[in-house]
């Protein structure tokens, strides 16, 4: 019997590994993927509203951004400030080059450079995170559309960095998901049932 006892240990370590619940994974996002948070370059300039277009977040989820910290900054700012790029008083000023900002209440988000003149040329964010039962909460009032985007699908996007490509018509957030229960599940009790056969053989 101590012969076993690695074992069922290994099998109830993969079972307990492989039963993530569905709302307690969460995601850090690097802002622009490929890019670091920047001015968008011209052949670009929507990078940010596409790569926000791109990824569905959730409460729990965070924002990297990367940047030079002698060169730029982030502030998080009002929907406001957000659509007139006056944001001389931000609600949260970053610039130590590697910023993480968690997503801890659903609603909208809005970010841009510190730099004078960048929020100008679109390096801005805007996140919208929804509530557990995936509705959003209403826009803000001064919440505005952004001007000139050119049709989705205009510029071609990189929704992950690492992990596989969604196949051309699938979705985003399908290939960023946890796994189902169901399946983790399934999977845990097949693994465990196979390795504590294999203890008693």
């Amino acid at each position: 019997m101590f012969r076993a006892a690695p074992r069922v240990i290994l099998a109830s370590a993969l079972l307990l590994l492989l039963q993530v619940p569905n709302g307690c994974l969460c995601y850090q996002y690097k802002v622009g993927d490929l890019d670091c948070w920047g001015l968008p370059p011209s052949s670009n300039r929507l990078l940010y509203h596409y790569w926000s277009r791109n990824h569905s977040f959730r409460v729990g989820d965070s924002l990297l951004f990367l940047y030079p910290p002698s060169q730029d900054s982030v502030v998080q700012v009002t929907a406001r400030a957000f659509n007139t790029c006056v944001v001389a008083t931000p609600l949260l000023r970053l610039n130590d080059g590697n910023s993480l900002f968690n997503l801890t209440s659903p609603g909208y988000y809005f970010f841009t450079s510190g730099v004078a003149g960048h929020c100008a040329k679109n390096q801005k964010l805007a996140v919208a995170v929804p509530s557990a039962d995936g509705t959003f909460p209403p826009p803000p009032a001064d919440e505005g559309v952004v001007a000139d985007a050119p049709p989705p699908g205009a510029y071609q996007s990189f929704p992950i960095v690492f992990g596989p490509t969604p196949t051309p018509g699938s979705s985003v957030s399908a290939a960023l998901s946890p796994m189902s229960a169901g399946s983790g599940v399934v999977a845990a009790a097949a693994s465990a049932f196979f390795l504590l056969g294999a203890a008693f053989v």
